[in-house]
């Protein structure tokens, strides 16, 4: 489906290389604290966990064609990696978007908290937060050539997990 241009993207995002991003920028720095108004869906445990959150919206078409994407994800990398979906619109508009199927958390915040805090202005804006909370890759996750992709969503887990300790 989407493919990598750039071997630095593939292996893990040490910077923005000059991409474009409609939210500031707060990449290899400490996230911001999850504050949501209402979950939609089970409250994640992210202790240990790669979190990946996706600002999105149901009238949102880039937003709507990364969803599938983002299932499939939940369903292959669920214990080392918690999705979560943020809208800013109401619980009922969400809930009745019948042909919107999340298999991954979802939340709402109409407030735009965290979105706010991130200066988010355009949409979908994904952060994808190591185990120790440092924001790895942040942007939109379909713009040309800095796509967020397994391979780099792979290469970002595997580079930024915690090793085990062997014993001597």
């Amino acid at each position: 489906m989407w493919f990598c241009l750039s071997c630095t993207i593939c292996h893990g995002q040490e910077s923005n290389n000059n991409k474009k991003l409609w939210a500031k920028s707060i990449l290899n720095k400490k996230a911001p604290k999850l504050k949501v108004e209402q979950w939609l869906s089970d409250v994640p445990n992210t202790k240990g966990k790669f979190v990946l959150i996706d600002f999105w919206a149901t009238w949102c078409g880039p937003c709507r064609r990364v969803i599938p994407e983002l299932n499939k994800w939940y369903k292959k990398y669920g214990d080392k990696l918690a999705i979560i979906g943020i809208s800013d619109e109401a619980a009922t508009v969400v809930q009745n978007s019948k042909d919107i199927k999340i298999d991954y958390y979802s939340a709402i915040d109409t407030k735009g908290k965290l979105k706010n805090e991130l200066e988010v202005q355009g949409i979908p804006h994904c952060i994808l937060l190591d185990p120790d909370g440092i924001v790895r890759w942040e942007g939109f996750p379909t713009l040309e050539n800095y796509e967020l992709t397994e391979t780099v969503l792979t290469n970002i887990i595997q580079k930024y997990s915690k090793k085990p300790v062997v014993a001597l």
